[in-house]
This record gives C-alpha cells, sequence and structure tokens, in this order.
C-alpha cells in the first residue's frame, strides 16, 4: 500500500459542512487502493473523551470517487445526529489492510495495542454560523461580461476627443472608441433575448485610460461613460428584465492621478497618506517601471501605485465606496481585480459589511491559481475559475493526449474547494486578459463550439465574454478588447452565431443537469479522444459526448430519450448514429 500517496485532515476541502445538516468528508489516495470504508459516530457516543471508554462507531463504505492524475478522490456525506463527527478510516490494497488516524496509519494489531490512544479525526461542532454560505442565485446565472469602452457607442456626444471610428477590426492598446452606458443600457433588450441573466462590468468610474484600471474617484462614472444616474439607471433596467449586475472593484491600487497619490507626491512622507500606499524609498520618483523596489505598483507599472489594504484607514476608505456603491447603484455583486494581492482582513471586512448589507450579496476574487486560502466562507464567494479553462483549453492543445487527462484535469478542478463554492464558480473560457476562445481554438469554428458546451453543462456559473455569442475574432491584449461588430449583428450576418448561442444557453437555463456539482466520466465510447460524461440531476441526466477523434464515430443512443444539442450528428436508422470529426451530442437519459 503506498502510503505516502493517501492524504486527509480534518481542515479546509477534506471535512467540511455543506449546511446545517450535512457533512462532506473527502479522503485522497494513490490508484492502489481498492476500497475506502469510514467508521464514525459521535465523539460521546461511549461516555467523555479522555476516560477508559471503548469508543466504537458505524462503519459505511465510501463509494463515490474521481479520479485525477496521479491520485482518487473518494467523498462521502454523512449527516452526524449531533452535529459533531469522529472518525477513522479502513484502508484496503489488495490483502493489505491498514487504518488511516490523525497521527498516521495503524495495522489492525496496532489499533487494538492495550494502551494505545488512539487519535481520530475530530468535526468538533457543526456550528450553522461557520457554515460557508454562497448566493444560491448565481448557480442559475448566465454572465456576460462587458469592457464598455468597446462595446457600444450610445452617447457620442460625451465622447473622448480622440475618439476613433467604430470598427470590428484591430485596435490599438491606447485606441478610444466612444463605447458608453447609455451603449449598454440601448443593448439591454439584445442580452435578455440572448438568456442573459448577469452582468460583469470592467471599470467604469473616472480614469484616464480605456481599461480604467487606472481610478482616480471611485465614486465618479467617468465622464466619457457617461454619469452615476446613467449607472443607476443600467443597474435599474437590468434588473427589470431580470438580469443582476457585478461591478469591477479595482481596490488594489489607484490611478497616478488620484488625489491621495498627488498628495504623496507633493508632500512626502509628511502627507497624510503615506501610509495608504507602500512607498520604500523617499522622495518618490516615477519615472520608468518599480522594478527597483522604491514602491510597490500593480505589475511594476508606475501609473497604478499600490494601496496598504492593511491599513484601517484605507480598509475604512474602500468600504465607504462599497457602501456607496451598494446603496447609489444596487448592485448584485463586486469582482475584485488583482484579488489574491489584496489583505484578507480587508476581505473579512468587505464580507462581513455586505453580508449584512445584501445577505445574497456575490463577491468574486480575480485569482488565476488554487484559491482555497480565500474560499473558506469568510471572505470570496467564488474565484475566476482559470483552472477549468485551462484544463479545457489543454485538451484541444495537446492533440497526442487521451480523453483520460481531461477526466482529470477537470476533477482537479472541482475537488479544490467546498461543494457550495463549485456551485458558483465563475466559470469563463476567454475575458479581456486572455486571446479570445476563438483564436484559442485556432479559428477552429467546431472545436469554439465543444468548448462552449463543456462550458455550459460545469457546474458553477458560465461567463460570455462580450463578443463571444458571434465567434468574434481576437488574439491577446489588446487585440481581445475589439469593438463589438453591431453593424454585421444588426443586419442579420451574425444570426447563425446567436441562434447557436442561445441553444446552449437555454438548455442550461432549462436542465438542473447542466448546473449540477454530481458528473462523472463512463468513457463508454470506443476512441481515446472521445469525451463522454454525465451529468445528474434532481429531475434529469444528460449526457455529452465530444468527438475529438479524426474520424467519424458510432455512438448508441439507446438509451437516451432525446438529443438536447448536437453539431455535426446524423442519426442512423435504429438507436445509434454517426458524430462526424469534432462535433457535439448531448443527449437526455430514460
Amino acid at each position: 500500500m503506498l502510503l505516502s500517496a493517501i492524504y486527509h485532515r480534518m481542515s479546509e476541502q477534506y471535512c467540511y459542512p455543506l449546511d446545517k445538516d450535512n457533512l462532506i468528508i473527502n479522503i485522497k489516495t494513490g490508484y492502489d487502493i481498492d476500497r475506502v470504508y469510514i467508521v464514525y459516530g459521535d465523539p460521546y457516543e461511549a461516555g467523555i473523551m479522555g476516560g477508559s471508554e471503548q469508543w466504537s462507531g458505524q462503519r459505511e463504505e465510501i463509494v463515490y470517487k474521481k479520479r485525477l492524475k496521479n491520485h482518487v478522490w473518494w467523498t462521502t456525506t454523512l449527516q452526524p445526529k449531533y452535529k459533531r463527527c469522529k472518525y477513522y478510516f479502513e484502508l484496503h490494497a489488495g490483502e493489505e489492510c491498514m487504518f488511516f488516524f490523525e497521527d498516521g496509519f495503524l495495522t489492525k494489531e496496532e489499533m487494538d495495542q492495550t494502551g494505545k490512544t488512539l487519535s481520530y479525526f475530530i468535526m468538533p461542532w457543526m456550528n450553522p454560523a461557520d457554515v460557508c454560505k454562497t448566493p444560491s442565485w448565481v448557480n442559475d446565472t448566465v454572465w456576460y461580461q462587458i469592457f464598455p469602452e468597446r462595446f457600444c457607442n450610445g452617447d457620442k456626444s460625451i465622447d473622448p476627443e480622440n475618439v476613433l471610428p467604430w470598427q470590428s477590426g484591430r485596435v490599438d492598446f491606447h485606441d478610444y472608441y466612444g463605447g458608453d452606458i447609455r451603449g449598454i443600457r440601448d443593448r439591454l433588450p439584445y442580452l435578455r433575448d440572448l438568456g442573459i441573466t448577469g452582468l460583469y462590468l470592467n471599470p467604469v468610474f473616472e480614469s484616464d485610460s480605456n481599461h480604467k484600471y487606472n481610478t482616480r474617484d471611485y465614486k465618479k462614472v467617468d465622464p466619457h461613460f457617461g454619469t452615476n444616474e446613467d449607472l443607476r439607471m443600467l443597474v435599474k433596467e437590468a434588473h427589470e428584465m431580470g438580469i443582476r449586475v457585478m461591478l469591477d472593484a479595482v481596490f488594489n491600487h489607484t490611478g497616478s492621478d488620484h488625489p491621495m497619490w498627488i498628495d504623496v507626491l507633493e508632500k512626502g512622507r509628511d502627507s497624510r497618506y503615506a501610509d495608504w500606499y507602500m512607498v520604500n524609498k523617499w522622495p518618490v520618483e516615477q519615472d520608468g517601471d518599480t522594478r527597483d523596489g522604491r514602491y510597490y505598483s500593480f505589475a511594476f507599472a508606475r501609473y497604478m501605485p499600490k494601496l496598504n489594504t492593511n491599513n484601517p484607514e484605507v480598509q475604512e476608505y474602500l468600504l465607504d465606496i462599497i457602501r456607496f456603491w451598494i446603496e447609489t447603484f444596487d448592485i448584485d455583486g463586486l469582482r475584485f481585480d488583482v484579488g489574491n494581492e489584496i489583505s484578507h482582513s480587508f476581505l473579512k471586512a468587505v464580507r462581513y459589511m455586505t453580508s449584512h448589507m445584501k445577505e445574497d450579496f456575490y463577491l468574486l476574487g480575480e485569482i488565476w491559481h488554487d484559491s482555497i486560502t480565500w474560499l473558506l466562507g469568510d471572505e470570496y464567494d467564488s474565484v475566476m475559475n482559470y483552472p477549468l479553462s485551462t484544463a479545457i483549453a489543454d485538451f484541444w492543445v495537446y492533440k497526442n493526449r487521451g480523453r483520460e487527462t481531461f477526466e482529470y484535469d477537470i476533477n482537479r478542478c472541482f475537488t479544490m474547494y467546498y461543494s457550495q463554492v463549485n456551485d458558483v464558480l465563475f466559470n469563463l473560457l476567454d475575458s479581456h486578459d486572455t486571446n479570445r476562445l476563438l483564436d484559442k481554438a485556432e479559428n477552429n469554428i467546431d472545436i469554439f463550439y465543444q468548448q462552449l458546451a463543456v462550458l455550459f453543462t460545469m457546474p458553477g456559473s458560465p461567463c460570455i465574454y462580450y463578443g463571444t455569442e458571434v465567434a468574434m475574432e481576437g488574439s491577446y491584449d489588446p487585440d481581445c478588447r475589439r469593438c463589438m461588430p453591431w453593424d454585421e449583428i444588426d443586419s442579420g450576418k451574425k444570426d447563425a452565431e446567436i441562434s447557436e448561442m442561445k441553444k446552449l444557453i437555454s438548455m442550461r437555463q432549462s436542465l438542473q443537469s447542466c448546473k449540477s456539482r454530481n458528473f462523472h466520466f463512463p468513457n463508454d465510447v470506443y476512441g481515446d479522444r472521445v469525451i463522454s460524461y454525465e451529468k445528474i440531476g434532481e429531475n434529469e441526466t444528460i449526457q455529452i459526448y465530444l468527438n475529438c477523434e479524426e474520424k467519424d464515430v458510432k455512438i448508441d443512443t439507446g438509451d437516451f430519450d432525446e438529443v438536447l444539442y448536437s453539431r455535426k450528428w446524423r442519426a442512423e436508422e435504429g438507436l445509434s448514429g454517426l458524430l462526424g470529426v469534432n462535433g457535439i451530442l448531448i443527449l437526455r437519459r430514460k
């Protein structure tokens, strides 16, 4: 038995309450383990711990598991009657059996040794106040990300002086095209008809750049985007259409023209804001990048000095801004830019305040890596699920990989966090910080839709980057920030693409199985690169097939009621058909 591959601890995603009644316990092992049992019960079942009592628990086999690249993830859900749980594991590999306790592994003889005190795993108390709670509406939401400067120009009277004519080709870093809030408001009916129920807006507050990530005034909508009243009306009108709105919170840094930073530049150490930033060398010099460490900034950019979010005054300043946004605009969530560099103490204060202002307020962090530290229930609800977008893309990047690698990578993404966090993960395939999905798919429209089919059938909450619904082109920043091709859309040239996206969104919205966290990979079709996975919902079960082979594959449909969505599928007489190269088939199971 490979003991070094076995891991469990009573913390993080290995043991946690799903709600006030259900306790989820996970253990990771190597592939040599055949069976896992858990022995559990109340810690005080035999008396007060520490005495001469002989405790014995209830023994159950753990049957649910997910395959990772080098490990197997076993999971079970218990319902401790008294909200406490004491437990250990019984592991079998062939004829070998070991028992796993908090302090290590024991044989049966060692476990029964007279005088041995057994160190059980203990969940001391499932306190309802400590249960990680996430806003339930997010799992039902289909997001649409808008980069405001490039979405729609609705009010030419507020265009920047150097505005360029609206066009759908390549753009440069410093181009302005006049997109604004009025334009977003004008296109809300389009988004509603598409099936969108959540808007994520890149920054809209005053800034001297087209991206607005170098904020000058957090309480004033940028004049080239409109007014505060325009933003308030956008949220109001979106809400009337059943669309929630999330703003971008750029609290890691300000712009170099923010009044507080200017005060620091002018007064140096004597500025009342000297400790609001992270200055290491006085006087402050602004030439070149900040690699010399004279002050900390976002990504060495001198025009984005980093805020000291450990400072209580800075925290109160930013909390006041959030209060203002919620009270003035009635927003539903915040996405925190550079969310992994903001202090944990500040995020805990944000969580406490927003949960008391709006119980189901959504807090999303921009974090590109394993984020368990931020997702324990007292900071973010969720993060941008870039690991999932990488897992999806990699299967098409590495064309020599078998489908088991796709299974391993997807399972990794959904064994990193609590189940209730998985329900609200912000799933995306592209954004303003990446090349566009069509570019990732090497301009292959069939692969483009295969990856979207995965996105819309994963647990969490899917997000479409503006223009993805019309297969918009674009490479890396700034090319991923092109202008929305409204001329082509309004003239009907993109009707086919929009229709395809509507089908996927409608399927997602109408079937609970698409949103469900319960899935597995039967791999029931011949072909090393034919992805097959099943989603199990409360009312139905669906099966997804993606043919990534270089030839058509035959699929038996006898166990299914209907085809929910397909591309390159040719049904034959009887109970089977052919799925073409790069084809998609989604079926409802009987």
